[in-house]
């Protein structure tokens, strides 16, 4: 019960750390970065006959899954807006659906509703901006 216990403290971190920051530039490193903790942990647990081994498989696992489907997601966002038009991409048992809603003329940033659905269940639903430059600060 303490190992179980130990490892949900560990995915509660994680999940608090990965969401302090997050910029476009690095968004596929954090994605793979937390793909590859979530399985080495995941990893461990489940090979009982040699923990580190599960680990290492699992944290390769996750690492290209979770880079693979944030850089597919990034890129969902950067055709929906330079296309105008709602794009969808899948990949395996996920779908990403970007849509462009509006420009912001002022701060040369597009809005756009990015949905994501795995195993058919929407799992997260956000509106995001992809600025024409780089943000420098966080005021305008």
């Amino acid at each position: 019960m303490k190992r179980w216990a130990t490892l949900l403290a560990g995915f509660l971190i994680l999940f608090l750390l990965s969401n302090c920051t997050t910029t476009r530039e690095n968004a596929t490193y954090q994605g793979a970065g937390l793909g590859a903790a979530v399985g080495a942990a995941a990893g461990a647990l489940l090979d009982d006959d040699n923990p580190w081994r599960g680990a290492v498989i699992g944290a390769a696992a996750g690492a290209v899954l979770g880079g693979g489907i944030t850089e597919i997601s990034k890129q969902a966002s950067a055709e929906a807006v330079s296309s105008q038009r709602p794009v969808v991409y899948s990949q395996g048992s996920t779908v990403v659906e970007a849509t462009p809603l509006a420009y912001n003329q002022h701060t040369k940033c597009h809005k756009v509703r990015k949905r994501i659905w795995k195993d058919g269940r929407l799992v997260e639903d956000r509106i995001e901006e992809v600025c024409e430059g780089q943000k420098i600060s966080n005021t305008y």
